[in-house]
């Protein structure tokens, strides 16, 4: 139960400084950035495999499992945001 409590506080704590740091970015920098908290975000899910696969308890497993599907979802919608934004800056088939 001790280990349960830890990594739950681990959790809350990344959530809270995550949220307020996504909102102090201002919107012109939001989307340049995104495609740098990729990498980040691909380590936090490479973080996120290591303990939901360990033998540790129930509890770090699930909470594993539950960090591999936030840093998924994160990393592939910082892929699709970074995709659409380098989409603005091609030149239409029109245009010369």
């Amino acid at each position: 139960m001790e280990a349960f409590i830890f990594n739950l506080f681990i959790f809350v704590l990344a959530s809270f400084v995550g949220f307020e740091l996504i909102t102090k970015v201002p919107p012109t920098l939001h989307t340049p950035l995104m495609s740098g908290a990729n990498a980040i975000s691909g380590i936090t899910l490479i973080g996120a495999l290591i303990i939901a696969g360990g033998p540790d308890s129930l509890y770090a497993q699930w909470i594993g499992f539950a960090a591999i599907i936030f840093a998924t979802i994160n990393v592939v919608g910082g892929f699709m945001v970074t995709d659409r934004m380098l989409e603005m800056f091609k030149k239409k088939e029109g245009e010369k």
